[in-house]
């Protein structure tokens, strides 16, 4: 549940705040002062927006805004106070306000102005991170792994950096292990340099060691001019290695004297070229195990196993996928031209449950997917026909096909038994007010006395809404309850 900060000095619009915050399903958090307000900032990083009021006694609504931008606290603020001038809602905007609105807010604005900002601050943070990662300083504050079970994989990507030693990424494909080696590089003296990543198993077999080695020319029939190659591309900055397993045998010798020697040998050249390249390996296969088998050079394994690290898969780290969806609609909808403002608790709940054998690749096309499906503010269950298919529905399917007849053998057209008809049970037939057992009109003073008990039990015992539904006095009302004997079932009723 994602937390909403409620800054305010009033106790009652403190309150009432907060409690519009937490019935439209946000956890609210309160401060009373903006002193109170930014202790609570900086020690939870993760708060979603704040509602903050303009005049408090101590520190200031612009104040706390000031505050936040020197010491880089990035919360989407919504700006709320009693004073309406065009003066202070500028300097509102300017100091980084995502919203404004003037006291007393209507609910509906307040919930709409807390999406609108948290969609905001979601594509913001996706901005920033794809600058990082082209500019080579992405870093653990950009990567979406605030669960459990990434917390020894930041800590191992801390220690990695402050070195150039090997590492060997590990985990199952679509998990993210490419970020995971641009957070080393970001986060060492090698940030800002290129960082080169070449998936291995892509690369034609005739052509692997003219991309990674490069050529001179003439090397080759259409080799026209000098082509450097990737290790030479990633000089000074790091080399990332993805599925080194599928690696050719051949190939895999000469990387073992570039992580030994730091010389390549490009093809058709005389003499060796000096590089200075941080290799980062990665593979979704145990390489231990293709070490043993033969597949692959124990040497080189030995070679590029010197720090590994494991990723573990989305379904063990599912407290980072609200957060991971989140900033996927804004990405996409931000690329569709849609204003998608996030995902309704039912759909969350069936990605939730679903245990992602594609990890988080197969999440963002699936919320790709579901961006361009859907025509309403919120992605459905609907828009995730494929997940729902294979999660709760997949149960109804398998009930379905349990139910239908399978033959034994093949039955020829013309032996085939006709379908049983299933028949269905006609309803009873309901009895008509204005008809007598007995089939006959009901006499008038029974039609009268039912209308009167029906009126009485719909208006529960109310006379005066009773007499005013049957558009009759209560005098007259009263002496038709003692005429048809129901004055005393009321009097029996009440003792």
């Amino acid at each position: 549940m994602t937390r909403v900060l409620v800054v305010d000095d009033d106790p009652v619009q403190l309150r009432l705040t907060a409690e519009v915050a937490n019935r439209a399903g946000f956890k609210p958090l309160t401060a009373t002062s903006g002193e109170q307000a930014l202790r609570l900032l900086r020690d939870d990083r993760n708060i979603g927006a704040m509602i903050l009021d303009l005049v408090m006694p101590d520190l200031d609504g612009m104040g706390v805004m000031d505050a936040m931008r020197r010491e880089g606290l990035t919360t989407p603020v919504i700006i709320q106070t009693a004073n309406a001038s065009l003066e202070t809602v500028i300097s509102a905007m300017r100091n980084g306000a995502a919203d404004y609105f003037v006291k007393p807010v209507a609910p509906e604005r307040l919930v709409i102005s807390l999406r609108n900002a948290m969609k905001l601050d979601a594509l913001e943070a996706a901005i920033r991170a794809e600058r990082a990662r082209k500019s080579g300083t992405f870093t653990s504050a950009d990567l979406i792994a605030k669960a459990p079970a990434m917390a020894r994989v930041l800590t191992l990507c801390g220690k990695a950096a402050k070195s150039n030693i090997p590492v060997l990424i590990e985990g199952e494909s679509g998990v993210g292990k490419e970020l995971i080696a641009r957070v080393i590089q970001g986060s060492g003296d090698r940030a800002g340099k290129p960082f080169v990543a070449v998936n291995c198993g892509t690369i034609p077999p005739n052509q692997v060691e003219a991309v990674l080695f490069g050529h001179k020319k003439g090397a080759f029939h259409g080799a026209v001019t000098d082509q450097p190659g990737k290790i030479a591309e990633a000089h000074n900055g790091t080399l990332f290695l993805d599925e080194i397993g599928e690696l050719a045998p051949e190939i895999q010798g000469k990387l073992l004297r570039v992580l030994q020697d730091g010389e390549i040998e490009p093809v058709g050249a005389s003499r060796p070229e000096r590089v200075n390249v941080r290799v980062i390996s990665a593979t979704n296969r145990r390489l231990l195990n293709l070490a043993k088998s033969g597949e692959f050079r124990e040497d080189l394994y030995y070679r590029l196993n010197v720090f590994p690290i494991y990723v573990p898969p989305l379904r063990e780290r599912m407290e980072d996928l609200p957060a991971l969806v989140s900033m996927f609609i804004a990405r996409f909808s931000a690329e569709a031209g849609k204003r998608v403002l996030g995902i309704s608790p039912p759909a969350l709940d069936l990605l939730m449950a679903y245990d992602w054998p594609g990890n988080i690749r197969q999440l963002e096309n699936a919320v790709y997917r579901a961006i361009i499906l859907t025509d309403g503010a919120f992605l459905e269950t609907v828009d995730f026909p494929q997940i729902y298919s294979q999660t709760l529905g997949r149960d109804i399917s398998l009930k379905a096909l349990e139910a239908v007849p399978v033959p034994a053998a093949p039955v020829h057209i013309d032996a085939a038994a006709s379908r049983p008809r299933v028949v269905q049970d006609e309803p009873a037939p309901v009895p008509d007010r204005f008809l007598a057992p007995t089939g006959e009109i009901a006499a008038l003073a029974e039609i009268e006395r039912a209308a009167i008990v029906f009126a009485i039990e719909h208006h529960g015992g109310r006379m005066s809404r009773v007499a005013r539904a049957l558009k009759i006095g209560r005098s007259t009302l009263y002496r038709k309850l003692h005429e048809y004997g129901l004055a005393e079932e009321l009097i029996n009723d009440a003792a």
